[in-house]
Order: C-alpha cells, then structure tokens, then sequence
C-alpha cells in the first residue's frame, strides 16, 4: 500500500496536463499512487494520460462516461485510492518538488491535524503574477470567512475524508467544493494547518473571477447561509454569504486590480 494516493480530475486539459503530471511524478518523495479520471474531455487529454501510464506503473487512468464535475470525478479516484494520506492535483498546477516530502513529514510528526496546505505561486500566459504563503492553523472561523487551504495544495488524512463521506455532489456546491469539505471535515472535529512554504505554482488567469456565472456565486451564497447554521456561527457572520453576491456586481477591473494588488508577487 502507497504512504500517498494523488487524486486528480482532468477537463480538456491538453494544454498543461504533461507539465503538471510531470511535477507529480518527479516528486523527491516516490511512494504513491497517481490516480487520474477523465472528466469526458473532449481533447486528447486521455491519450496524453494514458502515455504517462505506459511509462508509470504508479500511475492510473479513470474515465467518467461524460462530464460529471469535479466532486463526483474526485470521488471517482477516492475510491480507487488506497494511501494512508490524499494529495490534490489539478491539471494546469505545478508542483514543487519537494513538497510530497514536507506535507508527508509534517502529517506523519502532527497526528492533531487532518489537513495540511501550502503557500502558493500564482501564474498565467505571461508568468508569475503573485503569490501567497500565510501559514498556520486555521480556526473554524477562518474556514467559513475564506481563510483556508488551497485546495490542490493540500494532502489529507484518507479517514478523515472517508469519514465525512467525500466530495458532497450536487449543484450546491459546484465551483465550492473545497469550502463544503473543509466545513464537513471541521464539524467532525478535524483540524488543518498552512505550511508557509511555497510549494506549488497555481494558474490563475487575471481575469478568471470576472468570467465567473453569477449562477455559482447563487449557489455559494446559499452554501454559506447553510454552514453558517450547522457550524453554530453567530448570525452576523452571515456577511459572508451576501459578501459573495456582493463581488460578483464588482466590475471586472476593479476587481482584477485588486486581486493583483492583494498577491502581488515578491519575487
């Protein structure tokens, strides 16, 4: 059995899928399994995925029948997976190579944490545009304000994900099922931490948030007025949830020049 099984949805991406797959597979720490599910792509990402396959024995190609979303991919690959721990991957990310080795090193010396995340580059087309490495634990408070982990940073105690069931799949939570899981995985008492260490370059186009459907911020808004309530919060921290209706009225420059500002990149 794999000390990590890397878990990670793929969507027509040709483009980034070789440098991505391959910051996996150079990792300084080897022991694990890469599971990969095709989310019905329409480009030639699976005969890229397969190619890795051939070459890889750690690696292993899924295939949704059609398009399914990320949560139900991701729960795809969960049941295959058979590590003590679960690391995130996304198609278009890179990663550092040492950071199997930190997270792995870290969950294996703080047996009170479940969760742990890295700080992060930030890139597009014209390279690294900011960058973010606030480290530390974070409380149930952070989790439902926004302060958490980025998601294909993190590894993950498999029991822990197990427990709460995976991935929620549905509508509700699509485009938020990061912020779902850290949610469930707190109300059962599960605890995270941020290591301050940049160990992976995340893509990020400048201008991804102003592309966002409306519908999703709907859909997030409710999520949150939900949690807000399992979670015990205080009602005024229902903020939060109108705070999410309230960005997407932004107008696209405003908000693209202050998320520039907020992770300006200090290389």
């Amino acid at each position: 059995m794999p000390k990590i099984s890397v878990i990670m949805g793929v969507y027509n991406g040709a483009s980034k899928l070789g440098t991505a797959v391959e910051s996996i597979v150079n990792q300084t720490f080897t022991d694990f399994e890469f599971i990969l599910c095709d989310d019905g792509s329409s480009d030639n990402s699976v005969e890229i995925l397969e190619g890795y396959a051939a070459k890889d024995k750690r690696i292993k190609v899924l295939q949704n029948p059609r398009n399914l979303s990320l949560a139900p991919t991701l729960n795809n690959c969960l049941q295959a997976a058979t590590g003590e721990y679960i690391a995130r991957m996304d198609d278009d990310d890179i990663s550092h190579p040492e950071r199997f080795e930190k997270e792995v090193a870290f969950l294996d010396s703080h047996p009170e944490y479940a969760i742990v995340g890295t700080g992060r580059n930030i890139y597009d087309s014209d390279g690294i545009w900011g960058n973010y490495n606030g480290g530390g634990e974070r409380s149930l408070l952070d989790i439902y304000r926004g302060r958490t982990f980025l998601h294909p940073s993190t590894m993950m105690r498999r029991e822990a994900l197990l427990a709460v069931g995976g991935y929620t799949i549905g509508p509700e939570t699509e485009r938020s099922e990061d912020f779902d899981l850290w949610c469930k995985l707190y109300e059962k008492g599960y605890r995270g931490y941020n290591l301050s260490d940049v160990l992976i370059d995340y893509y990020e186009a400048r201008e991804s948030h102003s592309k966002r459907k409306y519908k999703y911020r709907i859909y997030e808004y409710r999520l949150r007025k939900k949690w807000r309530k399992r979670l015990d919060l205080p009602l005024k921290y229902q903020f939060y949830a109108y705070k999410t209706l309230v960005v997407g009225l932004v107008p696209p420059k405003l908000l693209m020049a202050y998320r520039e500002w907020k992770y300006k990149a200090r290389l």
